[in-house]
């Protein structure tokens, strides 16, 4: 489903995809954030998703009422308060979101799925 802004000489239409491609960038900005996380269901296990590839990390959700939903799938650096990094990623993407699409943020969900030493 695409968002949409009314204005005064027509409709505005964004693409979930593109709410998730900035999101993904915005996350991976974030203090304690070291990249997507793709999950494989065949066997369980998570893949560090690089560059292009973050959006597969990350899901967006826009209802009828034209609120986002957001999950992420993240992993975190070793040694970092998991509630402290999840905290500040909900902010940051809140913020920059509602300010780059104009749409209310309804949820974000992290879901942590591995973690890895940084040298």
């Amino acid at each position: 489903m695409k968002g949409y802004i009314d204005g005064d000489l027509g409709r505005i239409s964004i693409d979930s995809e593109v709410i998730a491609r900035y999101a993904g960038s915005t996350a991976v900005e974030c203090f304690g954030i070291v990249g997507m996380a793709a999950v494989s269901m065949k066997d369980g296990l998570f893949k560090l998703l690089k560059g292009d590839s973050l959006t597969r990390g990350i899901n967006v959700k826009i209802d009828e009422d034209n609120k986002i939903s957001i999950e992420f799938h993240v992993i975190v650096s070793y040694g970092v308060s998991i509630l402290t990094v999840a905290d500040n990623l909900i902010e940051n993407v809140k913020y920059k979101v509602h300010e780059f699409t104009g749409l209310e943020i309804k949820k974000i969900d992290i879901f942590v799925e591995g973690v890895r030493v940084i040298d």
